[in-house]
Parts: C-alpha cells; structure tokens; sequence
C-alpha cells in the first residue's frame, strides 16, 4: 500500500506540473536513487512481489533513457540478485535462523548465468558513479551507487558464492561509502542498510572471528546494525520492503518476535501473494505455512 500511495502521488505531482508549463522529463532527474521516479518505483514493486522479469524490463527502458545514471544499472542487479536469493531460499527464516548457512552461506550453488548478469551490472554502475564523483566529487547519486553496488556484492559474496573474504572488502567499501553519503545527506534512508547488514552480520560471528576482523579494520555490532536497517525499514523508499524482511528476520534471530511480526504483517498487507512473506509471518505466528516459496538447490 505504501508504494501504490507514492506511486500515485509522485504521478500526481508530475501531471501538475506538466500542467503548469514545467516540464519535467525523467531522464532530467539528476539524483533518482534518492528522489520518487514513478517508473523505478514500479520496477521496485514488481521485484517484491516476485515478478523479476517483468521488474527488468522497466529497468532496461529506464536505463536506456538513462544512460548517464548508475541506479538503472544497480536496480537491474538487484533484480539478479533478489531473484538469486528468492531461488535459493535466502530470505527465510530456515536461512536467517540457521548459525551455520547464515554465516557460511547456501547450501547449493548460484545460477552462473544470473550472478554473470548481476556481475556485469554491477560494472556498468560501478563505472557511471565513479564517472559522476570524478566530475563531482562526493556527488550523492555516485556514493548512493557505490554503497549500493559495494552491498549487494558483499551479499553475493557471503551468501551466494561462499568468498567470504571478498565479501567483507565489499563490506567494508560498502560502509565507507554510505559514511560518506550520510555525512552530508542524513535523510539518504535507503543508504543505511548496507552498513547495517554490515553491522549485524559481522557481529553475529563467533568472538574470535570478529577479534581477527578487529585487526583488519573490520567492525561489526548486531545492535547498531538492527538499528540502521530499522531506518530503512521505517523511513526507505525504494528498498524499504528490502529492510523490513531482513529486519523481521535478524527479530527473528533475537527473539524479538513483535517487531517480526509487525514488519512481517506490513509486508504482506503490501504485497499480498507474495509466497514468502506470507509464508514468513506464518512462521511467525506459529501457524501452518500457507504455500511452497520454490525450490532451493
């Protein structure tokens, strides 16, 4: 529901203002990942309600009107990816609740030709931004990309391809860039959940894994990082659904079964029929599973 209402209402402003003689063109927008395009926004809520194809091809005319900016290419990874993660089960509480794959990653292993397309993506967009921050330095939309991209890598990294290594460098990156952004845009919501995945992911892992990490300049906190992906959850725009179950699921984790249940209760009320929320809250309540979510490997 709260997507349809700033679907809507970012429709509404634009037909206003066409009408006022102020037109204004989407591939005018300078900073689309921190501001409301209605057609990334659709894009968006076709990827939560499991509908990945059709999410890629608003992303691939978006991008192409677009060729200047980077979010068209990191939301076309992060169809790759969420769509990796919904065939692999990761976003479960059976992933989330077991020590063993939630710090060492699935069991199977990743579509080569998936993570292949989310790898070239993620390059397309890694070479936009730092295009932009070369012209700009500390360009927000730049930084916004490099968080995003330097994010979702580390997640493919530790939970796909098992290159746990690489995966905290690109955790690391990923919250170095999102200091950075936030340092000057505080209200950049969507930005904080990759330092706080960061955060709660490393401070999961046994002491003296996190006293190696020390060394290296790796921290990690799970309080500090449930709070910045609550952020998300709270106040996010196009990866607020994103934070909510990764927030309802790490409750899960800390027994904190209310704040699960209230997000995981939102999110079917936005996304009805989406098999893994609903399967999700379920769960939550300790009632039946209402339908399969798809095979793992």
């Amino acid at each position: 529901m709260r997507m349809i209402v700033r679907l809507a209402s970012t429709v509404l402003f634009a037909a206003c203002s066409w009408l006022c003689l102020c037109p204004t063109s989407l591939a005018q927008v300078t900073s689309p990942g921190l501001s409301s395009v209605p057609e990334l926004e659709e894009g968006y809520k076709l990827l939560y309600e499991q509908k990945f194809a059709e999410a890629r091809v608003i992303f691939e005319k978006w991008a192409a009107a677009n060729p200047d900016q980077p979010f068209g290419q990191v939301s076309l990874a992060a169809s790759h990816l969420f769509e990796e993660f919904f065939l692999q089960r990761v976003l479960t509480s059976e992933y989330f609740l077991n020590d063993k794959r939630f710090t060492g990653g699935i069991e199977g292993t990743p579509d080569p030709g998936r993570i292949k397309n989310f790898d070239d993506a993620i390059v397309r967009a890694r070479d936009l931004a730092t295009k932009r921050l070369k012209k700009t330095p500390k360009d927000p939309e730049g930084l916004f990309a490099l968080t995003l991209c330097a994010g979702m890598q580390s997640d493919a990294d530790s939970m796909l391809l098992k290159k746990h290594m690489d995966g905290l460098k690109h955790l690391k990156e990923a919250n170095t860039n999102a200091e950075m952004l936030l340092a000057t845009h505080p209200d950049a919501f969507d930005a904080y959940v990759a330092p706080g995945v960061a955060n709660y992911v490393i401070g999961s892992l046994s002491s003296s894994a996190r006293f190696m990490l020390w060394f290296g300049g790796i921290h990690g906190d799970r309080v500090l990082g449930m709070s910045q992906v609550q952020k998300t959850a709270d106040q996010g725009h196009y990866l607020q659904p994103f934070a909510q179950i990764l927030l309802a699921l790490s409750a899960r984790r800390e027994k904190k079964d209310d704040l699960a249940r209230k997000n995981l209760k939102e999110l079917t009320e936005e996304f009805p029929g989406n098999a893994v929320y609903d399967a999700e809250y379920a769960k939550a309540l300790g009632q039946p599973v209402p339908a399969s979510i798809g095979p793992a490997n």
